[in-house]
């Protein structure tokens, strides 16, 4: 299942934000059964890696009067998982947003759902506005 393929991705890229050294995260995907899941969670933090600068650009230009650094390392893993997916996955935004606001509310804060819906609506707006 999809849901639990981009689960396992923010589990990893949350992962990646407290360990600084190489990865071997074969045994994490033993939890996904089909192979078209494996491989949607590898392409996702494939992604996340290429693109690890950029996508840190794009969410510190829509974070309103919030650090990146100073995000809860949960709901940033989050936003992560998401922008990903949104600018190299090209996930429909819909899916993309339901999905991480679901996320927060089993891993975060009460509050972290409205957040994290809110910075992804900035970023879609801002990437349709260029794509016009």
């Amino acid at each position: 299942m999809r849901s639990f393929a981009r689960e396992l991705a923010f589990q990893l890229i949350f992962e990646r934000l407290f360990v600084k050294e190489n990865f071997s995260d074969e045994e994490f995907f033993v939890s996904l059964k089909k192979e078209e899941d494996k491989a949607f969670t590898k392409e996702i933090l494939s992604a996340f890696e290429d693109n690890k600068n950029q996508i840190k650009e794009v969410l510190t230009s829509h974070l309103e009067k919030y650090e990146l650094e100073r995000l809860y390392k949960v709901d940033l893993a989050i936003l992560y998982e998401a922008v990903t997916e949104i600018m190299y996955i090209k996930t429909p935004y819909q899916i993309v947003v339901n999905e991480a606001v679901e996320l927060a509310k089993k891993f975060s804060t009460e509050k972290s759902s409205k957040f994290i819906n809110g910075v992804l609506s900035s970023i879609i707006k801002a990437l349709n506005k260029g794509n016009n």
